[in-house]
């Protein structure tokens, strides 16, 4: 009996012992740190909703309080990132996208650019005409870094003048409208609102800004951001605001502090505006100037283009001329450089006798190009203030600004397109 008990009291024991262990193994499987719930029959398992990272995060502040922020939703699938997005566009229109557009088309002067300094060309499935041809003496970086634009169908006519029909046949998912507001490519919220009506396809629409003035400027980065922001391209829109920033930066750093009666007189010559110009097109509000704190002799007369009369320009005197090289497109014997070779009024300029002319990468053409405008401001700094801007090398400094925009450095391809006269003097 005594023997029958013990045999009993030993199983029981080696019972629990094999329980203890077991439970044991099953709570320490290694690299196992999250405990498990295992649902009744019939429950139903809660899925957790992504949320955006840091890195990625676009605030309203970021694009002037203008664009409301959703939180991300979804998961990634073959067309993309499921994303509601809800933004008033640049003319106080509400759009609301529930999804990453993976097709879209651009609309007018600048927009393609835009779309493509996000880095988000590879959405496009159609341009404008601007985009199908090809011209040898182009400053588009985008477009020279992206020759396959070169071959997409067409959307209608440059400057916005869409064609809807065509447009439909594309099947885009989203329409980006914009233009220079101020230029025969303005556009307005009619024009998107009619847009949207005749596809039927969501159009987003904004004044396209500029770098000419702080307002305009403003408009840039509420556009830029605003794309990303719909493009899943926040963090990108962002790194483009900062380098635009950051560049502005430094070359006032450099020259801010530079005397009054030390500052440098100069004139931009032959500013294009649809289409070459000769010596009196100028822009009163060039950054470049402004932004490596130069007299500027046309400031007086504004922030947009205007032509100033000879004998301002020659009254002015200034020390320095820079040629906005778009003017070698007229071949009629009236370009700029045709004209301060020939003209004895501007024979006598002080910058003609004493050599003191240079060639500039355009930046207006179709629009502003702003990886033209920051480069061209890093060569006229060092021709004007040396000791300033000793340690850059202005086409180094050009194919860094060109590369983070374009994705390519264009130097080389701007002083084939521009007869090597590129940051460099010309001979008159």
């Amino acid at each position: 009996m005594k023997t029958h008990s013990l045999t009993i009291a030993g199983v029981f024991l080696l019972i629990c012992i094999l329980l203890i262990a077991g439970c044991t193994q099953n709570s320490t499987q290694t690299g196992a740190q999250t405990t498990v719930a295992t649902p009744a029959p019939g429950a139903t398992t809660a899925v957790p909703v992504p949320t955006a990272t840091a890195a990625a995060a676009v605030t309203a502040s970021d694009v002037k309080a203008k664009t409301t922020i959703p939180e991300t939703t979804g998961t990634s699938v073959t067309t993309g990132v499921s994303k509601k997005v809800t933004i008033t566009d640049g003319f106080g229109r509400t759009v609301t996208l529930n999804t990453l557009p993976q097709k879209v088309v651009c609309s007018g002067s600048g927009c393609l650019r835009y779309l493509t300094y996000l880095q988000a060309q590879d959405k496009v499935v159609g341009v404008d005409s601007i985009e199908t041809k090809v011209n040898p003496n182009d400053a588009r970086g985008y477009a020279l870094a992206n020759p396959q634009f070169l071959n997409l169908p067409l959307i209608g006519e440059l400057r916005g003048k869409d064609n809807p029909e065509k447009i439909v046949a594309l099947a885009p998912e989203l329409i980006f409208k914009t233009g220079w507001q101020g230029t025969p490519g303005a556009t307005d919220k009619n024009a998107v609102d009619e847009l949207q009506r005749k596809t039927k396809i969501t159009v987003i629409g904004f004044p396209l800004g500029s770098l000419r003035t702080k307002t305009q400027q403003e408009e840039m980065y509420y556009a830029l951001n605003t794309m990303g922001l719909v493009m899943g391209k926040e963090a990108r829109a962002k790194e483009i605001e900062n380098y635009i920033e950051a560049t502005i930066a430094d070359l006032n750093q450099r020259t801010k502090d530079i005397p009054d009666s030390q500052r440098k007189s100069a004139y931009i010559a032959a500013v294009a505006m649809s289409g070459a110009h000769g010596v009196v097109s100028t822009e009163p509000a060039y950054a470049p100037f402004r932004y490596t704190n130069v007299k500027n002799i046309a400031e007086p007369f504004g922030t947009g283009h205007i032509d100033i009369s000879k004998e301002y320009l020659v009254n002015a005197d200034p020390e320095y001329i820079f040629v906005d090289l778009s003017t070698i497109q007229d071949t009629s014997g009236n370009s700029a450089i045709d004209q301060l070779k020939n003209d004895p009024a501007y024979q006598k300029l002080t910058a003609v006798k004493q050599g003191k002319v240079y060639g500039v990468i355009p930046y207006i053409w179709y629009a502003e190009n702003y990886e033209n405008v920051l480069a061209d401001a890093y060569f006229i700094g060092k021709v004007l203030y040396p000791d300033q801007f000793a340690d850059v090398d202005p086409v180094q400094k050009a194919n860094e600004i060109t590369t983070f925009f374009d994705g390519k450095p264009m130097y080389d391809q701007y002083q084939k397109n521009f007869n090597n006269m590129v940051f460099k003097p010309i001979t008159l």
